[in-house]
């Protein structure tokens, strides 16, 4: 068995913990929360009045959003108030835009023997090499349009 170098487990806990704030991300409920947080920091009752759901779900919502380091909490008082931990989200979402190469730089075309050979993408080479139709044009080699099966029909 080989041990895993410092990189190694360093890139592992940063994928774990990325993991960890898109499982987060992914319930709109809480990326409601952390749009009121945005302006200011609120406690729970704040944040519960701002929902319909019962308060112990907005608690669990929460603790979620603690977990993956998205929302911090501090006690004033009797009260806890959490507050948007943008150190975490910001380098997170930049590292992912970046990775999907969101950023405005033009993406290289893939190979040409990693394009889908469908008939799609024969079509497409095949319209490619043809002149451009204007889009009041009508293909010449399309049928009328199908009507739909009366099973796919809806009745609304």
């Amino acid at each position: 068995m080989q041990k895993r170098g410092k990189k190694t487990a360093a890139a592992s806990r940063d994928e774990k913990r990325e993991q960890k704030i898109f499982q987060a991300l992914a319930a709109a409920p809480r990326r409601a929360i952390l749009r009121h947080l945005a302006a200011s920091s609120l406690t729970a009752g704040e944040i519960a009045s701002h929902f319909t759901m019962a308060k112990p779900s907005i608690s669990q919502h929460l603790a979620i959003l603690e977990g993956a380091g998205l929302v911090s909490r501090e006690k004033r008082g009797q009260f806890v108030h959490y507050a948007l931990a943008q150190k975490v989200l910001e380098p997170c979402l930049a590292g992912f835009l970046q990775d999907v190469d969101m950023t405005g730089r033009a993406t290289p075309a893939p190979p040409e023997d990693e394009k889908p050979a469908g008939p799609r993408a024969r079509g497409a080479a095949r319209s490619a090499s043809t002149e451009k139709a204007t889009p009041t044009e009508p293909e010449a080699d399309a049928g009328p349009a199908e009507k739909p099966a009366p099973a796919q029909m809806s009745m609304f």
